[in-house]
């Protein structure tokens, strides 16, 4: 149910995820989860890296995946310090690029995969004004405003939907794989807060989100956790995903998508591409802009190179999200290992 959950939590419909009948059939003889799933298994750690009071924006993610997940596996999951920046950005001042390590095992203890992950860090409108410092106005999205379509333009979003191919069962032979041929896209939106609350769903509650006595006890060990709504009512920085009021505060004039929200959909055009026998080895992904309510992303890919590396057949890939706006989103670099027809 959790790797089900997590998938349907971004939109994968994939049957390797879900169906347990068709996945006994593949090479892997059980149903396994998405690559990205892993980040659903960090549990409360990710805010232990962070400053206290300071807001965090998704910058980077790297990942290394050595096996899956199957169904019925415990993963034990190491957090490292990596590395902290002070950087110089319009967006804010002060701001810090923090980097921290995690690395994901199985019951045997088995290295299933490390990621390293870099966010930026910085003071919110509120505290600063609290403290009577300076403040660089944050008005490089100022002007973002949600995106209002017509009959028609939804039409042609989910034709595009429609075309949306998951490989599954059929074989993508690394021999047949050409450089620069392009990789079927993966259709994101609009965003709506029902697909932001789907993903928490999926995603699980950690770091922020508790219930009631839960929520004050841990408010209570974390203090600066609790930012104050404009009721007067102590609440979770991680509602900037849902309430305007925050996300304005943290220089986002409208509410915006998860980070790994995003790095899941990237990860999603290499898995629907490669099929039930290739393996996503790496995925490195850059969070370019802003991805807010009401955006529509269509997710591509490109081959750039492929080699064999012993046995194995590696295809290198391009990845991008692109928005009506007719921004880039985010980038990424896959690398894909494919079965070879000679094996």
């Amino acid at each position: 149910d959790a790797i089900c959950h997590f998938a349907y939590g971004y939109g994968d419909t994939n049957p390797l995820w879900n169906d347990v009948a068709y996945a006994r059939k593949t090479r892997w003889g059980a149903v396994i989860a998405p690559p990205t799933f892993l980040s659903s298994c960090i549990g409360s750690m990710s805010p232990s890296v962070g400053f206290p009071g300071a807001h965090a924006l998704w910058a980077e993610d790297e990942w290394t995946w050595r096996r899956p997940v199957r169904e019925g596996d415990r993963i034990h999951t190491e957090l490292y310090f990596q590395d902290c920046q002070r950087i110089h950005q319009q967006f804010a001042d002060p701001m810090y690029a923090q980097v921290a390590k995690f690395v994901f095992h199985n019951q045997n203890r088995d290295v299933v995969a490390e990621e390293f992950r870099r966010t930026f860090r910085f003071v919110r409108h509120m505290e600063t004004k609290q403290a009577g410092e300076s403040q660089t106005e944050r008005d490089r999205y100022g002007s973002l405003a949600p995106w209002t379509y017509t009959d028609e333009e939804i039409k042609r979003i989910y034709a595009d939907y429609d075309k949306e191919v998951v490989r599954g069962a059929a074989p993508r032979y690394f021999e047949d794989v050409q450089v620069g041929e392009a990789m079927p896209h993966v259709v994101k939106g609009p965003l709506t807060l029902t697909d932001i609350i789907a993903w928490k769903i999926g995603s699980g509650f950690p770091p922020f989100v508790r219930a009631h006595k839960m929520r004050v006890e841990y408010e209570r060990r974390h203090p600066t956790t609790a930012v104050k709504n404009e009721y007067g009512i102590p609440d979770i920085p991680e509602r900037v995903h849902w309430e305007t009021e925050l996300s304005r505060v943290n220089g986002i004039p409208v509410p915006f998508d998860y980070g790994h929200q995003r790095v899941s959909w990237l990860a999603q055009v290499a898995t629907n591409w490669m099929g039930d026998d290739g393996f996503l080895r790496g995925l490195k992904v850059r969070l370019r802009r802003p991805n807010v309510l009401t955006d529509t992303c269509w997710c591509r890919g490109k081959v750039v190179s492929k080699k064999v590396d012993g046995k194995d057949g590696v295809v290198q890939c391009d990845l991008w999200a692109e928005n009506q706006r007719d921004w880039i989103t985010a980038t990424a670099q896959a690398t894909i290992v494919l079965p070879r027809r000679s094996a």
